[in-house]
């Protein structure tokens, strides 16, 4: 902390104070049918909740899969009908459940080479349309990851900045294109930030970084929106970050949910054997045993203490 500027030092601070305050425990998702597929990533829902999109991925190839919740149970995930072919990951659905936007190692024209960049998909009735390649405004590197999308259209993503650290991006979605995208600053701008999870009025934004002193591994930070600038992120507290190395966050439509990936370890009773687990899944992947799966916490708590001025 010493090497910080005495004012930064001080907001994160006091973050950190606010976060000691606030007790949450997070739920794991879905035991069983959506946690504890192996390597499950970037989970995000439809605003009705009845549709979950996320990846799964076994280190050399990586699949978007969707799930649907019928009569309160989640069915087994099934590849997109947009995936399975190229590394596509990351998948944020937006805030109206109208399009995808995920990252994709496909070429951006037919018969160029695999390239990285955004791509969006839109809805088409019960089903989805042919998935489009961003503008090469948004798309200035192949290191773009992480998307997440406001209510207006507008995306959030990482991609390196001019330091080379991966940096917290904006593009504006205005009359009906994305524009070209700006560097969001957000607490210690000199380490990385990842992975935004944006409330879809963007009020706030979750975030993981490992700023603070927290080098050995990267925390979950909440900043709200004041005015033309962003506030000192706060940590989110020790029962949601200790040992835990979170990441893959998404905001629920309704703002008030948080779900992200975690390390953290819970002996889990599954509906199914590991054995019916790795026929399910043999194309892509093993049995994990536990670890790795998706999380939730109530935001809530954070968003009220902001409005105390806590």
């Amino acid at each position: 902390m010493k090497s910080l500027p005495i004012f930064l030092a001080t907001l994160l601070c006091a973050g950190a104070a606010v976060a000691d305050t606030i007790n949450v425990t997070p739920e794991i998702f879905a035991p069983g049918t959506i946690s504890g597929i192996p390597s499950e990533d970037c989970f995000s829902m439809t605003p009705d909740g009845n549709t979950a999109v996320f990846d799964i991925s076994n280190g050399s190839s990586s699949t978007i899969v969707i799930s649907h919740k019928l009569k309160g149970v989640w069915s087994k995930p099934e590849i997109a009908p947009f995936s399975g072919q190229w590394y596509d990951h990351d998948p944020a659905v937006s805030p109206d459940g109208k399009f995808i936007v995920f990252p994709s190692s496909r070429p951006a024209k037919a018969g160029d080479k695999p390239t990285g960049g955004l791509w969006r998909v839109d809805r088409k009735g019960k089903g989805w349309g042919e998935p489009w390649r961003l503008p090469d405004d948004v798309n200035v590197s192949p290191r773009i990851y992480a998307p997440s999308i406001t209510a207006d259209g507008s995306i959030y993503f990482i991609r390196p900045g001019d330091d080379g650290i991966l940096h917290i991006f904006r593009s504006q979605y205005k009359d009906g294109s994305y524009q070209p995208a700006v560097q969001q600053m957000l607490g210690d701008v000199t380490t990385h930030q990842k992975d935004p999870a944006i409330a879809p009025d963007e009020s706030f934004v979750v975030f993981d970084t490992d700023q603070g002193g927290t080098k050995d591994q990267d925390r979950l930070f909440i900043a709200f929106r004041e005015g033309d600038h962003w506030s000192a992120p706060v940590d989110l507290g020790d029962g949601v970050n200790a040992g835990n190395n979170p990441w893959g966050a998404h905001v629920s439509a309704d703002g008030k949910t948080l779900y992200f990936n975690s390390d953290r370890s819970i002996k889990v009773v599954y509906p199914r054997t590991p054995e019916q687990a790795r026929k399910d899944f043999a194309r892509l992947m093993s049995w994990d045993d536990g670890e790795s799966n998706i999380w939730s916490i109530p935001l809530t708590p954070y968003i009220a203490a902001h409005a105390a001025g806590g």
